[in-house]
């Protein structure tokens, strides 16, 4: 087995760059000090041409894009332990991921977004066309397996390795935003099958969108409305609330004023940093002591595993970049055995109506987390 191509990054986690036997890029992130060795196992699977880059289609009512990626359909559904696609491979389970690992980040084998890139493509203006303008989804997705073990989640990992995964994060943020066509970087976790989650590997997911997300475009016109200084503005406002959950040195977490969610959670730094890739090193140290705290903290809300949504939101790539990052940390559950759906006015109109009083969430997201 030879060394892979390895780079030093920040607190001394190493990149060690790979490929899968498809073509699909392979990034091993190695905890500082980990024992695990510079040479990896090559993928030895025989695999299926990976599927065309999916098309977008314009919503002429809304202007919005809508991905059809029809090969996600075939995608694995809670495989059993022993073949985990997201587990290092073994003789008996040909996984996603040839050798052990300490956190890896691969190629989506069936992705939204990707692999074709803006300079592969040559789609057609969509303002020549109003109604029935699609386009080339370019762009990528990622998997970031936080842990070789197969159950688990972002907060069940310790404060060491967390601060790999950051990294990964980071990193991975910066690769992406200099894909051509990519326009906004999002990574994220789903936990709990009533997220959607569809394997119980601790992992999540880093999407290079081709264009700049709804809710990002509604952030930016608010911006532009209110000026750059919006979220130091939110951050004082909030820092002296019943609502600030925990204050460090970099970061505050804070239930929002206008909370839609019956757990809702905002982590936001209190320099200006557009994305994870400009965060410095005590900013992701203190970062990866935090979010155990608070992810553990919103399971002891109600006692026993709680679904959720981690979702960081980064600035647009390019433009824009007076918006802050900010970790939006959601979940469904307005009651131990009760989850929130989104009936007709969420999902038909975009009208949430909270069923928590943000007040009364904050008091028990702190109880928690004590």
């Amino acid at each position: 087995m030879p060394a892979l191509p390895s780079s030093t990054l920040t607190d001394g986690v190493v990149r060690r760059d790979d490929t899968l036997a498809d073509g699909r890029r392979l990034y091993y992130y190695d905890d500082r000090g980990s024992t695990l060795p510079p040479e990896r196992a090559a993928d030895a699977r025989t695999l299926d041409p990976r599927p065309d880059t999916a098309t977008m289609r314009r919503d002429p009512l809304t202007d919005e894009w809508i991905s059809i990626a029809a090969a996600r359909q075939n995608r694995v559904f809670l495989p059993p332990a022993d073949l985990d696609p997201l587990a290092p491979a073994s003789a008996t389970n040909p996984s996603e991921v040839p050798d052990r690992y300490d956190v890896a980040v691969f190629e989506n084998r069936s992705p939204s977004f990707g692999p074709a890139t803006a300079d592969d493509v040559h789609d057609e203006d969509p303002a020549t066309g109003v109604v029935g303008h699609s386009r080339t989804s370019v762009g990528r997705c990622e998997v970031v397996c936080f842990s070789p073990e197969h159950e688990g989640s972002l907060g069940s990992q310790s404060p060491a390795r967390l601060r790999t995964v950051v990294e990964a994060w980071a990193d991975r943020t910066a690769a992406l935003s200099e894909i051509p066509g990519v326009e906004q970087v999002f990574p994220f976790e789903n936990r709990g099958e009533a997220i959607g989650v569809t394997l119980h590997h601790p992992h999540g997911q880093i999407y290079g969108y081709p264009y700049v997300t709804p809710r990002t475009r509604r952030l930016v016109e608010q911006v532009e409305r209110h000026g750059s200084g919006l979220f130091d503005e939110i951050l004082a406002f909030e820092s002296t609330s019943e609502r600030l959950v925990v204050r460090g040195e970099h970061w505050s977490a804070f239930v929002p004023f206008a909370a839609r969610w019956p757990l809702e959670l905002h982590v936001m730094p209190h320099r200006h940093v557009a994305d994870l890739a400009e965060t410095d090193s005590a900013e992701r140290a203190e970062l990866a002591d935090l979010l155990p705290r608070l992810l553990q903290g919103i399971d002891a809300v109600y006692g026993d595993p709680t679904p959720y949504i981690a979702a960081w939101h980064q600035a647009p790539v390019r433009d824009h970049r007076d918006i802050r990052l900010t970790l939006q940390i959601t979940s469904p559950r307005r009651a131990p055995a009760r989850l929130k759906y989104l009936a007709g006015s969420e999902s038909a109109m975009g009208a949430f109506i909270g069923d928590v009083l943000p007040e009364a969430q904050a008091a028990a997201w702190k109880e928690a987390v004590r």
